[in-house]
């Protein structure tokens, strides 16, 4: 490691007890954290210009007056106890911290929010988890991670570099090795006839959605948003200074027909609808995708949990019925491997192919290629069919346990959808039950998570949404084991009954 330190040899002090100086201030003020190796007297001189023995005689003061300690033979290290609070440093030219008079700092331009990565109060006082079975959404379950064979194709990607690589930047569109999987599963798995050309692969969806709204949004520039619809691509949306404009949802989908002229851009989530659960009806993917065709507009085909169909064969994906070449279709792996990969794809019109590639360079320079050469192998190998055939066989059981939970509820006039796909269902809770908020803090008391509409990444457009979805609770249960699964079905219903100190029940 070289640190940067500038000794002057004109100065009054000499040079060791500069070099002792410059060094206690990066301790004590936390640049040179507590654990850290120092660098090692013969490279440090070196570095600095002065003799070894300047940089010893500093190491030995600094060992006697305990900043830091010699552990030989592995080296001199950063004390434990070297440290000490720094208060915040002043803003350059003001002795408070408050500029001078006149100088006002340009802010951000940036006007935007974010949804939620994590269950909200994830983590309890102390670091404990807050609850003990958490229905969050969207979370494939950590146990079923095929880490046997994704560690051995990481050893192999490694071996391959080290041989073969020459460091250098991939290309931005991604992998071609991984692309050229990619347009075959999207060929058997989603109906989609496309090539590796048509592809560029992407940090997840969530980047997918960034590169669209760079690609086709600015400030006033319309676009249709399910409601309630994904927050976090209604967030994106808006960050761009886009006028997000609600659609309805049915028992039918995204409801056509509702758009103004000037609205050319339109979001979607047809295979399982984010929040709600309900497929896209085939009348409903004809009427959009003739809407894209006749306004010159697009449509962004969310495809985030199409991996999981239970019931019947998966409807082909919207895109694959795209003749006129107006849909982006946007896949990811973090429902069926993990969320913290990053690794999702695009399959892009030709008319946009060239500007998403320049969009996703000016980004990023193109994803992590180590993640991108593993995963190319795990679907080349067949090991990613396998795979979701394994996680389906959990899923649907998980899927079956809580439907049998919450049919076993005391809870005449509830009500369940979604239940067909993906990794949560919706359930809604009777007229005269508690709504979601209560709910959810009733079960939280009793270590569950359950999450309303509002704490589980919808977007809801306007009150009368958030009225209509008041009692629905988003349930997902791909990470739970079917015993976790009822005994916190188990605590929702003792959190739906009558709670003491109030007649009407309505508060714990």
């Amino acid at each position: 490691m070289q640190i940067p330190i500038e000794l002057r040899s004109d100065a009054s002090r000499s040079l060791q007890a500069q070099l002792f100086d410059e060094l206690v201030g990066r301790i004590e003020d936390g640049r040179l954290a507590p654990g850290v190796r120092m660098p090692p007297t013969r490279e440090l001189a070196a570095d600095l210009g002065v003799s070894r023995n300047t940089v010893a005689l500093t190491y030995e003061r600094l060992v006697a007056e305990g900043f830091v300690e010699a552990r030989p033979p592995l080296g001199t290290f950063v004390a434990r106890h070297g440290t000490k609070a720094v208060p915040p440093q002043p803003a350059p030219g003001s002795e408070t911290g408050v500029p001078h008079v006149g100088v006002e700092r340009a802010p951000p331009r940036f006007r935007g929010c974010m949804h939620a990565l994590h269950p909200p109060h994830a983590q309890a006082a102390g670091g404990a988890a807050a609850v003990q079975c958490d229905f969050w959404v969207g979370r494939p379950d950590p146990r079923l991670f095929p880490a046997p064979q994704w560690r051995k194709l990481v050893e192999l990607a490694l071996a391959e570099a080290t041989q073969h690589g020459d460091g250098s930047y991939g290309e931005p569109a991604g992998l071609a090795r991984l692309r050229t999987a990619l347009a075959a599963h999207a060929g058997a798995a989603r109906s989609i006839v496309c090539s590796r050309d048509d592809i560029v692969v992407t940090n997840g969806i969530q980047e997918g959605i960034n590169v669209v709204a760079r690609l086709l949004l600015a400030p006033g520039v319309a676009v249709g948003m399910e409601n309630p619809g994904y927050a976090g691509a209604a967030h994106v949306f808006a960050s761009y200074g886009a006028r997000v404009l609600p659609v309805e949802v049915d028992d039918e989908g995204a409801v056509p027909g509702t758009l103004p002229p000037e609205c050319r851009l339109m979001y979607l989530t047809p295979a399982h609808q984010y929040p709600s659960g309900v497929a896209l009806s085939p009348a409903r993917r004809r009427a959009w995708l003739q809407w894209a065709e006749r306004s010159g507009g697009w449509l962004i085909e969310d495809d985030y949990d199409s991996d999981f169909f239970y019931d019947t064969v998966p409807l082909p994906a919207l895109k694959a019925a795209d003749a006129a070449g107006c849909v982006i279709h946007l896949g990811t792996f973090s429902k069926s491997l993990a969320a913290d990969l990053r690794l999702g794809y695009m399959i892009v019109p030709p008319l946009l192919r060239d500007a998403a590639v320049t969009v996703k360079g000016l980004l990023t320079n193109g994803s992590p290629w180590l993640v991108q050469s593993a995963m190319a192998g795990f679907i080349e190998g067949g090991e990613f069919v396998h795979h979701l055939r394994r996680l389906r066989k959990h899923y649907v059981a998980r899927r079956d346990a809580l439907l049998a939970a919450l049919a076993r509820l005391d809870a005449a006039g509830a009500a369940v959808i979604g239940g067909q796909a993906g990794m949560h269902v919706v359930w809604h809770a009777a007229r005269d039950q508690p709504d979601a908020t209560q709910i959810e803090r009733r079960c939280r008391a009793l270590g569950v998570g359950v999450y309303g509409l509002a704490s589980g990444n919808a977007w809801l457009a306007d009150d009368a949404t958030a009225r209509r979805w008041a009692r629905a609770l988003l349930l997902g249960y791909a990470a739970l084991g079917e015993d976790e699964i009822a005994r916190g079905i188990e605590c929702l219903g003792r959190a739906l009954r009558p709670q003491p100190g109030r007649a009407d029940g309505t508060t714990a």
